[in-house]
């Protein structure tokens, strides 16, 4: 019962002050959303599973209303947009509900942090 409470449980983590997002930043995929953006809403469960499927990299959202200095630090104008980042850079940055443009840049991220050696 115990691993079903833990599988149930967000892997996604929600930023909520700038402290917060200082903590959390180094291989990470960011979903900016609002509450009133419905295609942001939309993203949430697929944003999760994502979280779920890639292990290795931290899935934070941040809600540019209640968080507005790293929004407009990241210069976000639309939600949703994701921002894919490494050791505190953005490497990455995609505007609008794309679930499979979004997956296949994480997939990139991944495999430029862990090239694949050919000898």
């Amino acid at each position: 019962m115990e691993n079903q409470d833990q599988s149930s449980k967000s892997k996604v983590v929600k930023v909520d002050s700038k402290d917060s997002w200082e903590f959390h930043v180094n291989q990470i995929v960011v979903h900016f959303t609002a509450a009133w953006c419905m295609p942001s809403v939309a993203m949430n469960p697929f944003f999760e599973e994502l979280a779920t499927n890639f292990p290795d990299v931290s899935f934070l959202t941040v809600d540019v209303d209640e968080v507005k200095e790293v929004a407009s630090k990241y210069e976000v104008k639309a939600m949703p947009t994701f921002l894919l980042m490494k050791n505190g850079s953005p490497i990455d940055k995609l505007v609008g509900a794309n679930p499979d443009e979004i997956k296949k840049r994480i997939e990139n991220l991944l495999l430029q942090s862990n090239p694949v050696i050919v000898e």
